[in-house]
C-alpha cells in the first residue's frame, strides 16, 4: 500500500522534475520464489546452486506477485514501461517469467529490455553444501557477523556488497545520461529480480547504511518485494511506497525509517 504521505508530496511533485533528471520512477526489487530446496535441502549435495528450480508453490508465488507488481506501476498512468534485471541462476530466472506471465501481466509493448546481470548472482557458498558443514557455517556466521562472515571456498557478504556496489554505480551513470530512454512522463520502472542477501546488500549501497545497521536487517521471504520510488524531494526512498509498520518489521530502526522519509519529502513533511 502507497503511504499516506505521497498525497501531500504530489502538490510540490512538479516543483522536482528538473531535480529527476528523467530518474526511472521505481526500482522493484524482488526476492525469487520458493524452490526445490524448500522441499528437500539435501539437493544442494548434488546439484549446483545456481541451477535450483523453482517449486510449483514457487511459480506460483511468482506469478501472483507479478500481477501486484503490475498494479503498482500501472497505478495512474498507462505511460508506463518496464526493464528487468535478473540474476542468471535458474530460480530467478523462472521468476521473472513468471511475473511476466508470459506477456499476459507484461505485454511485450511494455518491457523497454530484459538484461541478465551476473552481478546480481547470490552469495557464493562454495561448490555442491554437505548439510552438517552447511548447518555449521551457518552456525559460525551468526556468531561472526553476516557481513565479514566468509563462507570457506566461497564469499563473504562483503564480498558480494563490492560487486552489488559497481552494478549500482554503472547504474545510476545509466540513469544520468538517459540510456533507457525514459520519457517526460517520468513512468518507467526497474526491475530487478534477485536474491535476499544480494537485495539487502543492495540496499545498503542504495542508501549509505553503515555495516551495524544492516545487520538488523531482516532477509526478504520469498517473492517479497521492496519498492524504492522518487518521492517529491527528487530521491529514492522506501517511505513513498511502504509505510513504517512495514519498515519496522524488515528491521530498519526509526533512525532509518526518519531518513527515508527525509529523502521522500524533505525536511518539511517530517
Amino acid at each position: 500500500m502507497t503511504n499516506t504521505g505521497n498525497l501531500s508530496c504530489k502538490k510540490s511533485f512538479s516543483n522536482n522534475k528538473q531535480k529527476q533528471n528523467y530518474l526511472p520512477k521505481r526500482i522493484i526489487l524482488v526476492r525469487h520464489g520458493e524452490t526445490q530446496v524448500n522441499e528437500d535441502e539435501t539437493v544442494l549435495e548434488y546439484v549446483p546452486n545456481y541451477k535450483i528450480k523453482l517449486s510449483k508453490k514457487g511459480r506460483h508465488q511468482a506469478h501472483k506477485t507479478g500481477s501486484k507488481i503490475r498494479e503498482i506501476v500501472s497505478h495512474e498512468n498507462s505511460d508506463w514501461k518496464v526493464f528487468f534485471y535478473v540474476s542468471p541462476s535458474s530460480r530467478t530466472r523462472e521468476t521473472m517469467e513468471e511475473i511476466m506471465g508470459g506477456g499476459e501481466t507484461f505485454p511485450k509493448e511494455k518491457v523497454v529490455g530484459v538484461r541478465e546481470e551476473c552481478r546480481l548472482r547470490e552469495q557464493h557458498f562454495g561448490n555442491f553444501q554437505e548439510m552438517e558443514t552447511r548447518k555449521k557455517i551457518k552456525r559460525m556466521r551468526n556468531g561472526y557477523g553476516k557481513f565479514f562472515y566468509r563462507v570457506p571456498d566461497g564469499e563473504s557478504s562483503a564480498d558480494v556488497h563490492d560487486r552489488v556496489s559497481a552494478f549500482l554505480e554503472g547504474l545510476w551513470r545509466d540513469m544520468e545520461t538517459n540510456r533507457f530512454g525514459n520519457g517526460p512522463s517520468n513512468e518507467l520502472n526497474l526491475i530487478v529480480v534477485s536474491h535476499g542477501l544480494t537485495i539487502l546488500l543492495f540496499l545498503m549501497k542504495c542508501f549509505n547504511w553503515s555495516i551495524d545497521q544492516f545487520e538488523g536487517l531482516t532477509n526478504p521471504g520469498n517473492c517479497e518485494y521492496r519498492v524504492i520510488e522518487v518521492g517529491c524531494n527528487g530521491e529514492y526512498s522506501l517511505s513513498v511506497h511502504h509505510q513504517d509498520e512495514e519498515l519496522r518489521e524488515w528491521g530498519l530502526s526509526q533512525e532509518m525509517i526518519e531518513e527515508q522519509k527525509l529523502r521522500a519529502y524533505g525536511p518539511g513533511f517530517l
